[in-house]
């Protein structure tokens, strides 16, 4: 069953349990991994895929369920379940660098000439931190996206979704450990998939 998507924080987490330096504390780790997934955003415009693989942690898991049409009362079957049904991507970082070796041959038919890309990320919300705030080692970190793609002439592509990050602490930086990614919309207009979310 796929978690609602609320206020990070909803309830007394974030009312007036926490005093100021509690409050400071979470802004400041709200900085910091918002930080992160924009330097993400660029190293992916910028084709850095090496630099990006790094941020990855070794146990990954990049998952992007299929998105089905359903009747209201019928929510439970709009996605299709992870590691039961087909999906979009279900891979870890060896796929995911293969990917990136195959893009970087410069004979990749779907990348050739390259794409013009753009990753935008906004309303970023923390959804658990563990152990605590102050020492984080792992992190539950939402947020939205817009990806915008040109290719050629005239390919145009623009996906739109939502996505749930599981970051992991290593040394004084964060892995992706586990990456959810919705896509709002069912039907995928773009010829192909071969950049990165």
């Amino acid at each position: 069953m796929q978690r609602p998507w609320v206020p990070a924080f909803a309830g007394t987490t974030f009312g007036t349990d926490m005093d100021q330096s509690d409050r400071i504390t979470r802004l400041l780790l709200k900085q910091e991994i918002e930080d992160f997934l924009y330097r993400e955003a660029d190293l992916l415009d910028e084709r850095r895929y090496d630099d990006w693989l790094a941020l990855l942690a070794e146990d990954v898991r990049y998952w992007m369920p299929m998105r089905r049409n359903v009747k209201v009362d019928d929510r439970e079957r709009e996605f299709t379940r992870e590691g039961r049904d087909i999906s979009w991507f279900d891979e870890g970082k060896d796929t995911l660098t293969r990917r990136v070796r195959q893009i970087q041959t410069g004979i990749h038919w779907a990348e050739e000439p390259v794409s013009r890309i753009s990753h935008m990320v906004s309303n970023v919300q923390l959804l658990e931190v563990n152990p605590s705030t102050a020492e984080p080692a792992e992190v539950t970190v939402r947020c939205r996206f817009l990806i915008y793609r040109n290719r050629v002439e005239t390919e145009t592509d623009i996906l739109v979704g939502k996505r749930e990050d599981r970051l992991r602490r290593a040394g004084s930086d964060w892995r992706i450990a586990h990456r959810k990614i919705v896509l709002d919309q069912n039907v995928l207009l773009s010829k192909n998939l071969t950049f990165f979310f």
